[in-house]
C-alpha cells in the first residue's frame, strides 16, 4: 500500500510509531478519546515490551500526544530500550480522536442504546463523527499539518523520530505515509504498543514499512 521507490534510493531517516499500551478504559471497554486515563499494569508491560523491540535503534527526537497513556508508553519504552536520554515533545495534535458524547460510555451499552449499525458508522466511517466528536477525517486534519510542520523537516534532515500516540491519530498518519484510501485505513488494525518502522528517503517516500 505504501509508495515503493527505486531500489537504488538511499535511506535517509527512520520513523517508528506505536500506539500506547492498554489503558484503564481499554480494559473497561469504554470510549476514551481525550479523557486522560492511565495505563493498566498490562499496558505498562506492553510498553516495556515495545522498548525491547526498538532496542538498538537511535532516535534524535521523540513525540507523544498530550495524554498520559501515550506519554508514559513512550517514556517506558525508551527506558526499556536503554535509549540515551532524550527530551520528548508532547502536543495535542497527536491526541486520540475525540469521541464527544460517547466518551466514558461502555461500548456494549452504547450499542444497546443506539444500535449496532449506528455505532459502527460512528466508529468506522471516515467522515462521520459521533455527536460533538471528531471523525477520522477531522483527526487527520490536525495530525497531518502538525506532522508536516514539526516532524517532517527533521526527517528530511536525516534525523530519526519515534512517536507514541493512539489508534486513530496513527491511522491518520499511516494513511498519509502509505498512501492508503479511507477504505483501506479503516480496515487497518493497530495493536497496542506494536512498533511500526518506516525507512524513508529524502522526500519521505516510504522505502520500507514493517511491524517490529
Amino acid at each position: 500500500m505504501y509508495n515503493f521507490v527505486s531500489l537504488g534510493s538511499i535511506i535517509m531517516a527512520q520513523l517508528v510509531i506505536f500506539r500506547h499500551g492498554q489503558s484503564q478504559w481499554n480494559l473497561e471497554n469504554k470510549f476514551t478519546g481525550w479523557v486522560d486515563v492511565p495505563l493498566t499494569e498490562k499496558g505498562i508491560e506492553e510498553a516495556k515490551h515495545a522498548g525491547l523491540k526498538i532496542e538498538g535503534y537511535h532516535f534524535d527526537f521523540a513525540y507523544a500526544s498530550n495524554l498520559q497513556r501515550a506519554q508514559n508508553t513512550l517514556l517506558i519504552a525508551l527506558e526499556s530500550a536503554n535509549h540515551p536520554s532524550i527530551q520528548p515533545l508532547f502536543n495535542e495534535a497527536l491526541n486520540e480522536r475525540m469521541y464527544g458524547d460517547l466518551q466514558g460510555l461502555d461500548k456494549t451499552e452504547t450499542v444497546n442504546k443506539f444500535g449496532e449499525e449506528q455505532v459502527k458508522i460512528w466508529r468506522r466511517s471516515y467522515d462521520i463523527a459521533p455527536p460533538n466528536g471528531e471523525s477520522l477525517k477531522d483527526t487527520a486534519a490536525r495530525v497531518i499539518p502538525y506532522f508536516e510542520k514539526e516532524i517532517a523537516p527533521k526527517l528530511k534532515e536525516n534525523k530519526n523520530v519515534v512517536i507514541a500516540a493512539h489508534g486513530n491519530s496513527l491511522r491518520a498518519l499511516i494513511m498519509y505515509l502509505e498512501k492508503m484510501t479511507p477504505e483501506q485505513i479503516l480496515q487497518f488494525e493497530i495493536g497496542t504498543a506494536q512498533p511500526r518502522l518506516y525507512e524513508l528517503d529524502s522526500n519521505l517516500n516510504v522505502l520500507k514499512a514493517q511491524n517490529l
